[in-house]
């Protein structure tokens, strides 16, 4: 018989996907077997139109020992015997609907993700996106999704050391939260997730199983909102304590040789868990659902099945050691239950009691069917990139603009924000939040690594493709500022509706840009996750990638910092000195200032690699002072921003080749500001030529005010007023 329209729109599923099923199973499904498949094959969780792109990317180099999608996370050697392992992952429909929650449920997700691995958590990093703060709601959820950040990941003891927050009316129905998590462990010491041990007992840890969460990965995570569906029973609710006890209890038991596998429940819950593990390790289960410890009566199967509720682990635990293992979880006071085995039949079989609700081939559940939609770009793209940007006149108050730029909500410090996470707790944080990148110590050796998170989503509305390349390469440029050499990416894809052309194009043109921009730049991507969906009412976000990267140094103590530091130092501009009027394209000012969201972004990965080389090299010599990434908002801006960051003015002079409002805020590529002082000038020109990139000399560090040229003149305690109170006004 026909299955209703509602029950496939409850799992996400089409039609056409329903006939796929009936042909593959050879018979109906029941209504269990129908919630596994379809929340499997979700958007979310099976990646249907966007795994095949993803083959674009590299993800190979000497350093990995677990590349993207072989575990939870991606995993890279760093030396003396450790490695990193990282991640980013959205949370971006549940923090529409329930911002504390959603929010903060999502660092509980991202986590678990990490220490699975068996690496203990060290590190957390955001990236998030709101609408304008001018509308009410906006700020509920701004102030929502902030909250349930610092709530849950202060709860966690783990420091939250970067991220960024930028703000356009594309995100006002749909919030971008993406949570980045990265862990350390020994470079031998990765658990796996795959049961491969027919006979190995299967069990739960953790929070008791209930209602919330369910269709989190089908209906909220893997299609478009509608504004009279009410989904907040699909949020989850966040325990933080009780996960830090799964932290310790797992890290603990992942170095016994009591277990073979460990995942964690999160999107899908039970049924993604043991069937990933499954899949993984070539083998079927069993599971009785009525020994899964439930905290809500009444509970079906299906419920039971699909069920998100949060802070969950399932192992597969060796025969025999099933006492050990519960001494463990005793010990941090866990509820352990057993409520299965891995089988050698490749079946998954659902048991309620006696009788037998539900049985699938595994294979079904891991192959979700993968499309490849036709592109094309969105109709009005190409009037915005060929935009004439000389048609806009020059503001005749140079002042007023900086400080308009560095007030802005885009720009302006974001210390409201990270004041709310703890950064210092475990005390391996040396750069803190605000600078290009944390730099965190590795204890025990002489090593450090970076970690920043970067994306620019209006960059890559207007150029897809540039606008991937820029998303990476700033991200590399920022770990390098601090002197690290970034060794590795993950990276968060958010994008619109996948059925409709233009957001298909989007998604494939802005990978291929990233996919060119790893592989020049040597940063193999190792982890990641796609939202897509991102839409309501027809109306889509920016294509949003957001790429997490991880830089490593030798010598932790050959470091640089944005802030100018001696006065009587020179200071210079490493990289792209076009002053062309399309450096305004998709700029901060062209929008801000006029209104207009037009032009295009633009990069030279060559000149990029040879930029990132030079001052990476620099760095490690001991010949900078400072280096600053010169990004959103442009020369002007970043200026501004190494004077407040070191409490010193600086006295500059721009070429003057063009207008004065790209020279001062264009956004070209590829630039570095830096500070020497005068016996290190001769050293770093020399390497500039040799690599040939540009260098400019633009003045002194020095006094209390920021001059450049005759356009600006501000003291330094102006600069920093307007910065530090714009997001808090």
């Amino acid at each position: 018989m026909p299955v209703p329209k509602q029950v496939l729109d409850d799992v996400a599923l089409s039609p056409a996907e329903y006939e796929m099923i009936l042909e593959r199973l050879g018979r109906e499904p029941n209504l269990v077997e129908l919630g596994m498949i379809g929340s499997l094959w979700s958007e979310h969780c099976g990646y249907k139109h966007s795994k095949l792109l993803l083959k674009k990317f590299t993800t190979k180099s000497a350093r990995i020992l677990v590349g993207a999608g072989e575990e939870n996370a991606g995993t890279v050697d760093i030396g003396d015997g450790l490695a990193i392992t990282m991640k980013i992952e959205s949370h971006n429909h549940p923090s529409a609907i329930e911002p504390y929650q959603g929010a903060a449920t999502g660092v509980g997700g991202i986590v678990r993700d990490i220490f699975t691995m068996g690496a203990r958590p060290i590190a957390l990093l955001n990236s998030l996106r709101f609408g304008p703060l001018t509308s009410p709601r906006n700020r509920f959820l701004f102030g929502g999704v902030v909250s349930g950040i610092s709530g849950y990941g202060n709860c966690l003891g783990i420091p939250d050391v970067g991220g960024e927050v930028m703000f356009a009316e594309c995100y006002g129905e749909n919030p971008l939260v993406n949570a980045m998590c990265v862990g350390i462990l020994p470079r031998d010491g990765v658990m796996p997730s795959g049961a491969k041990r027919p006979g190995s007992v299967l069990m739960i840890v953790g929070s008791d199983t209930g209602r919330d969460g369910i269709h989190g990965a089908s209906g909220l995570a893997s299609r478009a909102f509608e504004e009279e569906r009410e989904l907040r029973s699909a949020v989850q609710v966040g325990n933080p304590f009780l996960e830090k006890c799964l932290i310790e209890a797992c890290l603990e038991l992942a170095v016994t040789g009591h277990i073979e596998a460990m995942q964690d429940l999160g999107a899908a819950g039970l049924t993604s868990a043991v069937s990933e593990m499954a899949a993984k390790g070539g083998t079927g289960y069993k599971i009785d659902v009525r020994k899964v410890p439930r905290r809500e009566e009444g509970m079906t199967a299906y419920e039971v099945m699909l069920s998100e509720s949060q802070e969950r682990m399932l192992v597969a635990v060796k025969p025999g050691h099933e006492q050990a293992v519960r001494v463990i979880f005793d010990k941090w006071d866990l509820q352990a239950t057993i409520i299965g085995e891995i089988t050698d039949d490749r079946l998954a079989r659902i048991f309620e009691g006696h009788e037998q609700v539900a049985q699938l081939p595994v294979q079904i559940l891991s192959d979700p069917p993968l499309y490849r939609v036709h592109g094309k770009p969105p109709a009005r793209l190409k009037g915005l990139q060929e935009m004439d940007l000389s048609k806009f006149e020059q503001p005749e108050d140079w002042n007023d603009v900086l400080l308009r730029l560095l007030a802005s909500p885009n720009i302006a410090s974001k210390e409201s924000v990270f004041r709310q996470y703890d950064h210092q707790v475990i005390d391996n944080t040396v750069i803190a939040p605000g600078a290009d990148a944390a730099l965190l110590r590795i204890k025990g050796t002489s090593k450090g690594i970076a970690l920043k998170v970067d994306g620019n989503g209006r960059y890559v509305f207007l150029d897809p493709y540039q606008g991937g390349a820029i998303a990476v390469a700033e991200a590399c440029r920022n770990v390098v500022c601090v002197g690290t050499e970034p060794i590795a990416i993950t990276d968060g894809l958010n994008f619109g509706n996948p059925e409709k052309p233009d957001v298909q194009w989007q998604l494939e043109q802005a990978i291929t840009g990233m996919a060119a921009a790893c592989e020049a730049l040597n940063a193999p991507v190792i982890s990641g996750n796609v939202s897509l969906y991102n839409e309501s009412r027809g109306e889509a976000i920016y294509p949003t990638p957001m790429v997490g990267a991880l830089g490593l140094t030798e010598h932790i103590d050959r470091r640089c910092t944005p802030g100018f530091k001696d006065a009587g130092d020179i200071v210079l501009l490493f990289g792209d000195t076009s002053q062309d009027i399309s450096t305004l394209g998709a700029s901060e000012y062209l929008e801000l200032i006029h209104g207009q969201v037009a032009g295009r972004p633009r990069i030279d990965l060559d000149l990029e690699k040879r930029l990132q080389s030079l001052v990476l090299e620099a760095i490690r010599e001991g010949k900078l002072k400072s280096a600053h990434d010169c990004s959103d908002g442009g020369l002007a801006v970043a200026l501004a921003e190494s004077c407040i960051a070191g409490k010193m003015g600086a006295a500059l002079t721009l070429p003057s080749t063009g207008r004065s409002d790209a020279a001062l805020f264009g956004e070209a590529q590829s630039r570095i500001i830096v500070s020497v002082d005068g016996p290190n000038l001769r050293w770093l020109e020399q390497k500039a030529k040799a690599a040939n990139v540009p260098l400019t000399r633009l003045g002194f560090a020095g006094g209390r005010e920021l001059a450049i040229g005759d356009a600006v003149r501000l003291p330094i305690d102006a600069l920093s007023k307007a910065w530090r109170g714009g997001l808090a006004a």
